[in-house]
C-alpha cells in the first residue's frame, strides 16, 4: 500500500498537529504548583486524560470549552486546591494558546497539493478557528465534536465523516486517517476498518500521556513519528513514480 493510493488524509488535530499536551501543562502549571504533592508531567496528563475522557462520556453536548472548566475544577478537588470560577473558565478558553507542532503547518500546506484535507476533532469550532489560524492551510471539510454532539472515540463522529466524504467526491476506500491518539481515533479506525496512519508523537516517551491507555495496539497501515516523515515518505512515493 502507498500513500499515492489515497486521495484523501482526515487529520486528528490535537496530539497530531496541536501540541495539546504542552498546551496542557502549561495552562495547568498555575494549579499544579498550589498542588499538596509533587506531581510529575505525567501524572498531570493521564488525570487530565482520565477526567476529561469521563466528562465526554456523561457531558457528549457539552462544548469542549465549558468541558475543560469542568476538568479544571475537578483536577482541583483531587489535588487538593481551590480553584476560582475564573479559573476554570480561563483554562477552558486555553485552546486558543495551544502551539501546533513546528512541522505541521509546513507539511499540511505540502499535502495539500496533493490530497483533500478534512480535519475530525473533539473541540468545539471557535477553539478550532484559533488552532486553524496556527496550521496554516484552508482544510476542505472541518468537524468538530460541537458539530456532531459527541466526543470521539464514539462511532458516530466517524460516521458522521464518512457520510460528509461523498460530497467531497471521496470514497471511504480513499481514505487515510492521520492521528496520534490509539484511544480516540486508531483503535476506532481499526473497528470500523477505515485505513489509519499513526503519527507516533509520544516515541521518546513513557505511558500514554493526555490519552486513555488502551490495551494493545490497533494494526496501522502506516506509523511515522512526526508528519515530516510522512511527507517524506510521499515525496519518495512520487520520486519513484
Amino acid at each position: 500500500m502507498r500513500l499515492t493510493d489515497f486521495r484523501a488524509l482526515t487529520f486528528d488535530c490535537y496530539g497530531t498537529l496541536i501540541d495539546w499536551e504542552r498546551g496542557i501543562t502549561a495552562a495547568l502549571a498555575p494549579l499544579v504548583e498550589r498542588a499538596g504533592k509533587p506531581l510529575t508531567r505525567d501524572e498531570v496528563l493521564e488525570a487530565h486524560a482520565r477526567h476529561e475522557s469521563q466528562q465526554q462520556r456523561y457531558t457528549p453536548e457539552m462544548p469542549y470549552s465549558d468541558l475543560l472548566a469542568v476538568v479544571f475544577r475537578r483536577l482541583a478537588e483531587e489535588w487538593g486546591v481551590h480553584a476560582a470560577a475564573s479559573e476554570a473558565a480561563a483554562y477552558g478558553q486555553s485552546v486558543k494558546q495551544w502551539p501546533a507542532f513546528p512541522d505541521s503547518a509546513s507539511t499540511l500546506q505540502y499535502l495539500k497539493k496533493y490530497f483533500k484535507l478534512v480535519v475530525l476533532s473533539n473541540v468545539d469550532n471557535e477553539s478550532f478557528a484559533h488552532s486553524n489560524a496556527k496550521l496554516q492551510v484552508d482544510f476542505d471539510a472541518v468537524i468538530t465534536a460541537e458539530d456532531v454532539g459527541s466526543y470521539k472515540p464514539a462511532r458516530r463522529n466517524f460516521d458522521y465523516m464518512l457520510d460528509l466524504l461523498p460530497s467531497l467526491g471521496v470514497r471511504k476506500d480513499e481514505v487515510l486517517h492521520v492521528a496520534d491518539s490509539q484511544f480516540h481515533d486508531l483503535q476506532p479506525c481499526s473497528e470500523l476498518g477505515l485505513r489509519s496512519c499513526w503519527i507516533y508523537r509520544r516515541f521518546e516517551q513513557r505511558g500514554f500521556g493526555a490519552t486513555v491507555r488502551t490495551m494493545g495496539e490497533p494494526a496501522v497501515e502506516f506509523k511515522w513519528t512526526s508528519m515530516a516523515q510522512l511527507v517524506k515518505a510521499h515525496h519518495e512515493e512520487l520520486s519513484k513514480g
